[in-house]
């Protein structure tokens, strides 16, 4: 949706740009709080009325998110009812404003989006997510992510760590964010740690692919962590008797345990390439879960993934 506004049409006053992110505006700023200051950062107009119960519940949410852009985006707030000549000129402009609440995203001078009614905060930072990438900028939290993720592949778990948090003081809710948490503090050998945190982790991001990969990263450390201790013994046991399938099942553990994902890969591919239905699969299934562990796009997971489809296929 897209509509010019021409300055006539609304009273104005001279442009001196408020300095916070949530302003109230009326028929006398809207031209210069809104329009005009479009031109510079999107700015969301939230229409609301003293007797709106809605816009109650709607306000609080709206702010929340704006805080968390660092202002980035600007709220504005408009009381219809004190506005009433403002109101009437939006609406012949096309804005549904006989129903309240009303949000409308404002971005160089033109109606860029706008929503009706209550909406979640997931719903509504998606839409302020959007408004920004409009305008070319994204939330500060997908900054400090790409922060966090870059600590994290560069072996600085310490600095991920702190990032991870910064990002989950803005967004408690974030996937991302709780899942790079935990892979932070197994990476500084923070099993503990990383068991608290799984537990605060919000239910509702129980089954995101994030977190199932970081709580089964978690699960095999845990359950490597014996047998990381083992790891030279187990070796000369594997390579005294390369057929015993157990033990080699058990070093594949240390060995993902002590950081050697390669390694670990290639001791359950031997195995799947030489009975991969030994133990009804074992083998592979383990591995599967490493995949998880990993994630998806690791280049280890990638690696081992040609080579057990390779396996497979042949």
């Amino acid at each position: 949706m897209s509509s010019t506004f021409d300055e006539h049409l609304i009273g104005q006053s001279p442009s001196q740009g408020a300095t916070a992110h949530i302003i109230d505006a009326d028929q006398t700023t809207f031209m210069a709080e809104v329009v005009e200051a479009s031109q510079q950062a999107p700015v969301l107009v939230d229409f609301w009325a003293p007797g709106c119960g809605p816009c109650k519940q709607l306000t609080p949410v709206l702010e929340k998110v704006i805080r968390a852009t660092g202002g980035r985006v600007r709220l504005v707030k408009v009381d219809v009812e004190a506005n009433k000549s403002l109101a009437a000129q939006l609406a012949q402009m096309g804005l549904p404003l006989q129903s309240i609440p009303l949000v409308v995203a404002f971005w160089k001078g033109q109606v860029l989006d706008l929503f009706q009614g209550v909406q979640s905060e997931s719903e509504i930072r998606r839409f302020v997510e959007a408004l920004l990438k409009a305008a070319g900028g994204a939330m500060p939290s997908a900054d400090i992510l790409a922060e966090a993720k870059k600590a994290l592949a560069d072996n600085q778990p310490a600095e991920a760590l702190e990032l991870y948090a910064q990002l989950l003081d803005v967004e408690p809710e974030n996937p991302e964010g709780w899942g790079g948490m935990l892979r932070a503090l197994l990476a500084l050998g923070e099993i503990e740690g990383a068991e608290e945190a799984s537990s605060q982790i919000p239910t509702k991001l129980d089954s995101h692919p994030e977190i199932t990969g970081a709580r089964s990263a978690l699960a095999l450390k845990k359950e490597g962590a014996k047998a990381a201790s083992e790891l030279d013994t187990l070796r000369q046991q594997a390579e005294a008797d390369p057929s015993n399938f157990d033990v080699a099942l058990k070093l594949a553990a240390a060995m993902n345990a002590s950081g050697q994902r390669t390694e670990a890969a290639d001791v359950l591919l031997a195995i799947i390439r030489k009975d991969r239905d030994w133990n009804e699969g074992a083998a592979k299934t383990e591995l599967l879960r490493f995949f998880e562990a990993w994630g998806h796009t690791d280049p280890v997971t990638l690696a081992a993934r040609r080579k057990l489809s390779s396996l497979l296929f042949s």
